[in-house]
C-alpha cells in the first residue's frame, strides 16, 4: 500500500484492492488504455468514495461502465458470500454515454461517480453538524467499566430484593444489539446521586472500586483520569428528551435499520446513535426508504452489514415539506409505530425480517415510503440508485449554498 499509494499519505483506511486501481491509473497516464477490475464493493461506500475517488478523479480517471454490488459465491465448502463491483475505466476523458449495470440490466449513464451512480461528482465528508439545520446526533454514553456498571435482570433482582432503595438509580441500559433483539440489560446510572444514597450498599461500593481499579490499570490516560469517579459512565452523552435511537450495526438483509424512539430514562450505550428532541416528523423520514437509499450508498460496512455513522445523517439532505406533507409523514410515522404495537413480544430483529415481517408494519412503512418521496417532489416509482442520484444533486447545492452564505 505504501509503494502504490506514493503520491495518497491518507491511504491508511482503504482497502487493499484500492491500491491496484491507483497503481493502473499510474500505469495508463498518457496512453489509451482501458482497464477494468473485479473488486469487493468497499470501494464505493463510506469514507472510501472521498478517500480513493475524488484522489483518482483528480488524476485524470474516468470511469467508463460500472456493474454495481451483486453477490459472488465463493466454490469453497463454507460458501463464503462475498459482495463485489466490476469498473471499468480510462485515463482520459471519453465523450459519450456510459454503462451502468444493476441486477446484468445495462442503464445508459450520462456520468458515473464514484458511488456508482448515474450522478455528480459528490463526496460525502464528515461534518460537525447537519445540513439541513436539524438537532445533532452523538454517540450513546460510554461506561469503560470492565462491566461493573452493568447488571443483567437477576442480578438487579437480587440487588432490589436486598437493597430497594437501590431501584431508583438502576436504569435500563440499551446498545444496538438489546434494541433489536429486545435484550435486557441495566446499569448503575448514579450521576447527580448523593453519595448517602448508595455508600452503605456493599455490592454498589464493591462494583465501583471495580472500576476504578479497570481504569487504573488501562493504557490510555483519559481513562486512568476516570478512575477518580468510578461511579460514573466515562462519556456521558444521555439527552434529557426523548430522542431517536439508530443501531450503530445493523443486518444488511433487512430494507429498514430499525430506528425507534426512547425516553430519557433508558441510557443508551456508546453503540447507539442517539437524536435529541426527536419529532414524530423525523422518525417519519428516517424511517423512510429515502433515508434508507441513502444510507446503503453513503454509509460505511461492518463485513456487509450496515455501519451507521453521524456522516450519514449529517449530509442527509431533508425534504421541505408542506403542512400538509408534513401531517401526513406524521401520520405515516405513527402507522408505523402502532403496527409494531400490534406484535409486543416481538423484537425489532423479528418485525424486521423480510421473511417475518408482518403484513401491516409493510403497509405501514410503504404508506409512509409514499408520504416522504412526494414530500421530496420524487416519484413513488423511481428507482432507488434513481432516488439516491436525486438526493446526491439536493446535497450538492446544499453544500454549495453553505459555501456561498460563509
Amino acid at each position: 500500500m505504501e509503494i502504490a499509494f506514493h503520491d495518497l499519505k491518507k491511504h491508511g483506511k482503504l482497502d487493499y484492492v484500492s491500491a491496484w486501481y491507483n497503481k493502473a491509473c499510474d500505469f495508463i497516464q498518457g496512453t489509451n488504455i482501458k482497464v477494468a477490475f473485479v473488486s469487493t464493493n468497499s470501494i464505493t461506500q463510506g469514507e472510501s468514495v472521498g478517500l480513493l475517488w475524488k484522489f483518482l478523479f483528480e488524476k485524470g480517471l474516468e470511469i467508463q461502465f460500472a456493474y454495481r454490488t451483486f453477490v459472488w459465491d465463493s466454490e469453497a465448502n463454507d460458501k463464503a458470500h462475498v459482495h463485489c463491483v466490476i469498473i471499468g475505466f480510462t485515463g482520459y476523458h471519453v465523450d459519450g454515454k456510459k454503462l451502468l449495470f444493476v441486477e446484468d440490466q445495462p442503464h445508459e449513464a450520462s456520468h458515473i461517480n464514484g458511488y456508482l451512480l448515474d450522478a455528480p461528482d459528490v463526496f460525502i465528508e464528515s461534518r460537525g453538524r447537519q445540513l439541513s439545520g436539524l438537532p445533532a446526533m452523538s454517540k450513546g454514553s460510554q461506561p469503560t467499566d470492565g462491566g461493573f456498571l452493568l447488571l443483567s435482570k437477576e442480578e438487579r433482582k437480587q440487588l432490589i430484593r436486598k437493597y430497594p432503595a437501590s431501584e431508583e438509580f438502576i436504569k435500563r441500559f440499551v446498545g444496538s444489539r438489546d434494541l433489536i433483539n429486545n435484550e435486557v440489560r441495566y446499569c448503575l446510572w448514579l450521576k447527580g446521586v448523593a453519595p448517602s444514597a448508595y455508600r452503605n450498599i456493599p455490592p454498589i461500593m464493591d462494583r465501583i472500586k471495580k472500576v476504578e481499579e479497570v481504569r487504573l490499570q488501562s493504557p490510555t490516560k483519559s481513562v486512568n483520569k476516570d478512575a477518580q469517579t468510578p461511579m460514573l459512565f466515562t462519556q456521558i452523552r444521555q439527552p434529557t428528551t426523548n430522542y431517536l435511537a439508530v443501531p450503530e450495526v445493523s443486518s444488511q438483509n433487512r430494507r429498514y435499520i430499525p430506528i425507534s424512539f426512547m425516553s430519557p430514562d433508558i441510557i443508551a450505550s456508546n453503540k447507539l446513535y442517539l437524536v435529541p428532541e426527536a419529532t414524530m416528523l423525523m422518525f417519519g423520514i428516517m424511517m423512510s426508504n429515502a433515508h434508507m437509499a441513502w444510507t446503503r450508498v453513503v454509509c460505511g460496512r461492518l463485513k456487509s452489514d450496515y455501519s451507521y455513522s453521524p456522516a450519514v445523517y449529517n449530509n442527509f439532505p431533508w425534504p421541505s415539506p408542506t403542512n400538509e406533507q408534513k401531517a401526513r409523514i406524521e401520520q405515516t410515522a405513527q402507522g408505523i409505530l402502532d403496527a409494531r404495537a400490534l406484535y409486543p413480544d416481538s423484537s425489532l430483529a423479528d418485525l424486521y425480517d423480510p421473511l417475518t415481517m408482518p403484513p401491516e408494519l409493510r403497509e405501514a412503512h410503504t404508506a409512509n415510503d409514499i408520504a416522504v418521496m412526494k414530500a421530496y417532489g420524487f416519484s413513488t416509482k423511481m428507482s432507488e440508485a434513481d432516488c439516491v442520484a436525486e438526493l446526491m444533486k439536493m446535497y450538492q447545492k446544499l453544500t454549495a449554498d453553505e459555501k456561498t452564505s460563509e
